[in-house]
């Protein structure tokens, strides 16, 4: 995938979520991965940005479960991606208070509406 030079990261990460993938930036003069996306690095402060595709492949590094007076609980985890940055999502497919830190997952793209949803599953669960 080849932006415009010029388009707003938030319109070509919306178009990585669009086609089933999760779009972040790397730092050309600090090699930090970078994301959410933006027009300058957030270390070094470069403008040097470069887009690339994540694998999708993390570990939970913090979770927590929401409980709603009448609705089923969700979590909200934190994921450490192996390109090196850290997001927040939720995980499908355990209780949401049975993630675990640690739990290695991997990258599922829901669908909420109309907008495209990157949710994680345990790895093994299959995409």
């Amino acid at each position: 995938m080849n932006p415009e030079s010029g388009e707003p990261p938030a319109a070509v990460y919306r178009r990585y979520l669009e086609s089933g993938r999760l779009g972040f930036q790397r730092c050309g003069d600090c090699g930090s991965a970078v994301f959410y996306p933006r027009v300058v690095c957030p270390v070094c402060g470069g403008a040097d940005l470069a887009w690339e595709t994540s694998f999708g492949r993390g570990v939970v590094y913090a979770t927590t479960a929401v409980f709603r007076r009448d609705a089923d609980p969700y979590n909200v985890a934190l994921v450490d991606l192996e390109e090196g940055f850290r997001m927040m999502s939720r995980v499908e497919g355990v209780p949401a208070e049975e993630v675990e830190v640690g739990t290695k997952v991997i990258l599922r793209m829901d669908r909420e509406g109309d907008d495209p949803a990157p949710v994680f599953v345990p790895e093994g669960e299959g995409r």
